[in-house]
Order: structure tokens, then C-alpha cells, then sequence
């Protein structure tokens, strides 16, 4: 759970491009559970992007056109994982800062952390 002084990077930017946070104070409260379910659905068009630049590139027919198009939907959904990557990597806790007690133990992260 992170710390009530920690900010959370959100999967959106503001108006002018930069980077929006929350202070969430680890109660998972309504516009966390918005990020959550934006963060999947950004990893989500991601897959079926991938899938679908795989078969354009397959078909040596695709025009430059299509290459051009798939070209940069792949870097708008790559810098969203890597958002996604980093607001959850954030997230991590600290080895050696456990709430179980052994500072040796693997970090716990429930199931939704990984979309």
C-alpha cells in the first residue's frame, strides 16, 4: 500500500502536457479505482494494437500509409505503458520497508497490479 505521503503519476497528462498526481492516502479512493481502470485499458488497446501492427507488417502489401498510421499509434501506446510501468513501479515498496516484518520477504502486490 503506498504511504499516505507518496503521490501517485495518474495514466493522463493535464492540459499543457505535463504530468498529473494524486495523493491518495493508500485508501484507494474513486479517482484511484478511475486510474486503475484507465491503466487497463490503456495496456489493453496496447495488446490489440500489437496484434493488429504484426499482421499489417505481415502483409507486404500494407501501404506506407497504414505503416505510417500503425507507426505512431504504437508510440502513443507505448508511452502509456511506460506511464503505467512507471506510476506502478513507483508504487513498489522499498526493500528493507516491509509491513510484513521480514525485510527479506518478496514485496506483496495484489492480483490487479499487473491489469
Amino acid at each position: 500500500m503506498m504511504p499516505h505521503n507518496e503521490l501517485r503519476l495518474l495514466p493522463w497528462s493535464g492540459p499543457d502536457g505535463k504530468p498529473c498526481f494524486l495523493s491518495t492516502g493508500g485508501t484507494g479512493g474513486t479517482l484511484s479505482r478511475l486510474a486503475d481502470r484507465t491503466e487497463a485499458a490503456q495496456l489493453d488497446v496496447a495488446v490489440e494494437l500489437l496484434e493488429h501492427a504484426q499482421e499489417v507488417l505481415a502483409d507486404e502489401s500494407s501501404p506506407p500509409e497504414e505503416l505510417r498510421l500503425v507507426a505512431s499509434d504504437l508510440t502513443d501506446a507505448l508511452r502509456d505503458a511506460l506511464r503505467v510501468a512507471a506510476s506502478r513501479g513507483h508504487r513498489l515498496p522499498t526493500p528493507g520497508t516491509s509491513d510484513h516484518g521480514d525485510s527479506n520477504e518478496a514485496p506483496y502486490l495484489p492480483a490487479g497490479a499487473f491489469g
